[in-house]
């Protein structure tokens, strides 16, 4: 996104001479990856269609980049590149991750972009000293750059965070906002089309429909068990079984769509549908039967929508103790790889815990069914403005799709 040329309009110096509207409140998505940009568009709707506000879009620096800039060219919007960014003053900035955010000229609200904050990860200090682990996105590396708060607004899916915050950054408290989680609102809202996903997705009747998901990294399911799909087109009988890949998009970008394609390709041409990063991924999570999963959000979030959950792997030394992937940890099974697949999806599938879901999602959001609302009142106070007088709808995850061969 280097080569985005400088915008003269809607913003800069001299933009007043070229808009049609005048005195508009100014917000700045700033996209870091492909994933970032999906939870962020999410949140368009609480003011796209508000008259006083321009929307602009900038790729911020990020070692998983790829995929952004075909990703904006879809959104169509107004799009200037970080060096302009970083010179223009914006009435309001929404994150979902944090480099170089503190570059910035805006208040600025950063909001999770996955299933809440699971991820422990180890910090090293300028000298190459070895930090205390933390939960990442609520450690003071991340939150405080020079002495100073960076966000305005730290946005939590669930009160129980406000702990964690309070451990690893005090000063950060006072900005905290505990708005719940809009991944899981659309669960609540799109179960009962579940049947309409199947459908999209080619599900027989009758047939069952098992997803891999996977997150990124070398400890994630496609990291580790690369060779599962192989097995699951082995084993499970074809007339009874779909099987449909969902993998983090930092896999896909990170390694270029062409190169996970290659890989896949044989289970491919014996059955096997990849949901692409272009999709939308919560419809086929709905949709699906049983989830072979890990750590990776699409895991968290299929468990607290009641599907059934097996974890293929799972780097339990890695996540935050009492998270939603923690509590699901400890409830779920464990993949035997030197038992046949068929017969613990079975048994998976006879055997549903309720039990384990209702405390999934518990712990996923203290605020269900009003994240939309609680954000949209946030996003308001920062911009100055009143609110519109409509009430906020958490929409339907829309119909999912998938690639196969010859695709």
């Amino acid at each position: 996104m280097g080569n985005v040329e400088w915008r003269q309009v809607p913003v800069g110096l001299d933009a007043g001479r070229w808009v049609t509207r005048t005195g508009c409140k100014t917000v700045l998505v700033v996209v870091h990856s492909v994933a970032t940009a999906q939870r962020l568009a999410g949140l368009l709707p609480l003011f796209e269609s508000d008259y006083r506000v321009q929307v602009v879009f900038t790729a911020a620096p990020e070692v998983f980049s790829g995929g952004v800039a075909r990703l904006l060219r879809r959104l169509d919007g107004v799009t200037i590149g970080w060096g302009q960014a970083t010179r223009t003053p914006f009435d309001l900035a929404l994150a979902a991750s944090y480099e170089a955010v503190h570059e910035l000229h805006a208040p600025l609200i950063v909001v999770p972009h996955g299933a809440g904050y699971n991820k422990l990860v180890v910090r090293r200090m300028a000298d190459g000293a070895v930090a205390a682990r933390g939960a990442f996105g609520l450690d003071q590396q991340n939150l405080v750059k020079g002495g100073r708060v960076v966000p305005a607004a730290i946005v939590l899916s669930h009160r129980a965070d406000l702990a964690v915050l309070g451990r690893q950054c005090p000063e950060a408290l006072p900005v905290a906002e505990v708005a719940g989680d809009p991944c899981y609102d659309q669960i609540l809202v799109s179960g009962q089309r579940r049947s309409d996903y199947r459908g999209a997705l080619g599900v027989p009747p009758g047939a069952r429909l098992v997803i891999t998901s996977s997150t990124w990294g070398t400890t994630s399911l496609f990291g580790q068990l690369a060779d599962l799909h192989d097995r699951l087109l082995a084993e499970l009988p074809r007339d009874r079984y779909r099987i449909a890949a969902l993998m983090h998009t930092n896999v896909w970008y990170g390694h270029g769509p062409r190169q996970v394609r290659s890989w896949l390709g044989d289970a491919m041409r014996r059955g096997l549908a990849l949901v692409p990063p272009e999709a939308e991924w919560l419809g086929a999570v709905l949709a699906a039967d049983a989830v072979i999963g890990d750590a990776g959000s699409g895991t968290v979030y299929a468990s607290a929508a009641g599907v059934p959950v097996v974890l293929g792997t799972f780097p339990d030394a890695d996540v935050v103790p009492g998270s939603a992937a923690e509590v699901l940890a400890q409830g779920a099974r464990r993949l035997s790889l030197d038992q046949p697949i068929v017969g613990q999806l079975a048994d998976l599938m006879a055997g549903r815990d309720a039990e384990l879901s209702r405390a999934v999602a518990a712990r996923l959001s203290s605020e269900p069914g009003r994240f939309d609302r609680n954000m949209r009142r946030l996003v308001y106070r920062l911009l100055g403005l009143s609110q519109p007088s409509s009430i906020p709808v958490t929409r339907q995850a829309a119909p999912p799709f998938v690639i196969r061969r010859g695709d």
